[in-house]
């Protein structure tokens, strides 16, 4: 992990006041020099106010917040945090609206703006001049007390944690801003310091468009906005750390504050390696950039270590794959109806366009998995109800006459799962047939019994698959009676370590919730419950998850905790983490339990998901989801046959 510490100051400015706005600032970064950030933005223009309008044509007012950096500079000197903070330079007979980059008491180099707005509320070309690609030169600001050969221009910086590029407000906005030419250039963390107003909607678009940008160039992007207002404008705050496409933190808006969040710049490199467009973008442009057009680059001599290593920001709730809960924002039932319907979408085209299906069927266990799956399908023929215009008194024969539902109990099953099962196939209005395959369990254990040679038996792992295997052979056998489309209930946490049944519960014509984690099924069950207010789901949800094919059998008992399980998809799966590492975030994550048991479950996990590859190319055909989906054949390339000792390190 190269794990980077960052940081938002998000000071209130007002125009002119450059000593007490330099105060907010210096107060703000002492704050999160103390959180030991390593790198932390300001917004545009802090020093002077924004928007400063002709006052920038005064030398007065551009040579004033100098000396209040100078003494910002004296203030930070002991410091290893990195600031990047935004001023006005005047560079012979041209001023510049810049971002400074300061280190330990010194000023590193000073980027300018390149796009000047000069539309709705901005003037800004008509007192700036701008920045361009490949401009290299030096100011000489010694009569403020500061360096006399201060780097100016198109720049990059070498830090101890990475490359970084930094710009200011609108060049964010533009698809071929300096961000373009400075990522295919190397920088992998870029800053931008804004001064963006306040209008209706706008907290959207900014958060689309920073997180649009990090995706753009396979880059972390640290957004830092102004707040307060100046005039007629209102500057509403906030800031965002986005990787990758993927917002990591967002900042409270309307109130100045410092705050900070730790990210993994490891990631954007990986990420920037998988990414084969990213790859040819970089070759194409750094084939085509003129030696004039190329960036100059800054090396931090001294390191940004605080004295407190970061630590991996662990995701509210201990989950990856759910929505985070931010200042007045409500993911949840956006998150779930949307990503009910996408699924409900895949069942009911997958049904619809191969046109050699009459029915769909759920073999319901009583348990989550099967009852999410059923809650789909019913939601694909009420949508199709209403998409034909049908009349809602016609919903219950049209489930009925599409939905099969059929439970098959053995020795193992509970009468809660049975009652859970038969309750909630009347509520859906869903025909429900209950057939035991106890008595052909018992023949079939005896057959198998005689394939043995003598000194061998029936492992306890065997009778279990020899139920799951039944119920898979009178699945295909109704399918192939009745021209039906039967699914496949398996969730993405059972099948990355295998925990699922080749010629059982693996198969299926389609797999809805195969790239579902375990706790996303439990979540979206939840609001269903809410929702619908069913007492099948009640009744279901209350059993705790087991297969049911031996006595007093429970998933998580067998595996781990589900949430634990989900947590080494996204780290050792999705973001490539060594099993030692993912250990150590989980810990963090989960500290109920000891960090040995921690690593017990990171090398239980990882053992497990590498043993359970060649089950993935039995399986039937799934709904790719998110970002991160188990299919060998279209989502994720991994080999069958692999060893995991390049998982461990040396000793």
């Amino acid at each position: 992990m190269r794990l980077a510490r960052l940081g938002l100051g998000i000071v209130n400015s007002t125009v002119g006041a450059v000593r007490s706005n330099a105060a907010q600032l210096l107060a703000q970064a002492r704050a999160l020099h103390e959180e030991g950030v390593q790198l932390a933005a300001f917004p545009e223009l802090v020093l002077c106010g924004y928007p400063p309008e002709d006052l920038a044509l005064f030398p007065g007012f551009v040579s004033a917040q100098w000396q209040a950096l100078a003494g910002i500079l004296r203030a930070t000197a002991s410091w290893p945090s990195v600031f990047v903070l935004g001023v006005l330079a005047s560079v012979d007979s041209e001023v510049y609206n810049c971002a400074a980059l300061v280190h330990r008491g010194q000023l590193l180099g000073l980027v300018p703006k390149e796009k000047l707005p000069l539309y709705s509320v901005f003037y800004e070309a008509r007192c700036l001049s701008p920045g361009r690609a490949g401009l290299m030169r030096s100011v000489d600001l010694s009569t403020h007390g500061l360096p006399a050969a201060v780097p100016f221009g198109d720049l990059l910086f070498q830090a101890d944690f990475g490359v970084v590029a930094v710009e200011v407000c609108e060049d964010i906005w533009s698809p071929i801003g300096p961000m373009h030419r400075r990522c295919f250039q190397g920088a992998e963390l870029v800053v931008n310091l804004s001064a963006s107003p306040f209008r209706i909607g706008v907290e959207a678009s900014r958060r689309e468009l920073v997180c649009t940008r990090a995706a753009d160039y396979q880059a972390t992007v640290l957004y830092a906005n102004a707040v307060g207002s100046n005039d007629g404008l209102v500057f509403d705050g906030g800031g965002f750390v986005a990787q990758n496409g993927r917002l990591v933190f967002s900042a409270p808006r309307f109130v100045a504050g410092a705050f900070a969040c730790t990210v993994d710049l490891d990631r954007t490199r990986r990420l920037r390696t998988e990414n084969t467009t990213f790859r040819a973008d970089t070759a194409a442009f750094q084939s085509a950039l003129a030696p004039r057009e190329r960036a100059g680059r800054v090396v931090l001599s001294q390191p940004t270590t605080p004295q407190r290593s970061p630590v991996f920001s662990v995701p509210e709730g201990g989950n990856f794959f759910l929505p985070q809960s931010r200042p007045m924002h409500s993911p949840r039932q956006a998150f779930c109806e949307e990503l009910l319907d996408a699924m409900a979408l895949g069942i009911g085209d997958y049904f619809e366009k191969s046109t050699v299906f009459r029915h769909i069927g759920v073999a319901l266990s009583g348990g989550r998995d099967s009852l999410l799956c059923l809650l789909l399908a019913q939601r694909y023929v009420l949508r199709r109800q209403r998409a034909l215009g049908a009349d809602p008194s016609g919903d219950a024969a049209a489930v009925a006459s599409l939905l099969r539902a059929f439970y098959m109990p053995t020795r193992f099953s509970s009468q809660a799962t049975r009652n859970a099962a038969e309750v909630t196939a009347a509520e859906l209005s869903v025909p429900l047939v209950v057939l035991s395959i106890d008595e052909a369990f018992e023949r079939e254990a005896e057959a198998a019994q005689k394939m043995l040679q003598p000194g061998e038996s029936l492992t306890p792992l065997t009778l279990q698959n020899i139920q799951s295997r039944l119920r898979g052979e009178r699945m295909w056998n109704w399918a192939n009676a009745v021209s039906g489309m039967f699914l496949q209930t398996g969730n993405m946490s059972e099948k990355a370590v295998g925990y699922t049944t080749i010629g059982g519960d693996l198969m299926g014509c389609l797999a809805p919730i195969a790239n579902l984690p375990k706790t996303v099924v439990n979540y979206l069950l939840d609001y269903l419950l809410e929702t619908q207010k069913l007492d099948g789901i009640a009744r279901t949800i209350a059993i705790p998850a087991s297969a049911e094919l031996a006595p007093n059998q429970e998933d998580e008992r067998d595996l781990m905790p589900y949430p634990v399980l989900d947590a080494h998809i996204a780290l050792q799966v999705g973001e490539k983490y060594l099993p030692e590492e993912a250990a150590q975030i989980t810990a963090v994550m989960f500290p109920a339990y000891t960090e040995s048991t921690h690593g017990t479950w990171a090398e239980r996990f990882a053992n497990l998901f590498t043993r359970s590859i060649y089950k993935w190319v039995q399986a039937p055909l799934s709904l790719h989801l998110g970002n991160l989906d188990i299919e060998r054949e279209r989502a994720f390339q991994h080999p069958v046959i692999t060893q995991p000792e390049w998982r461990k390190r040396e000793p």
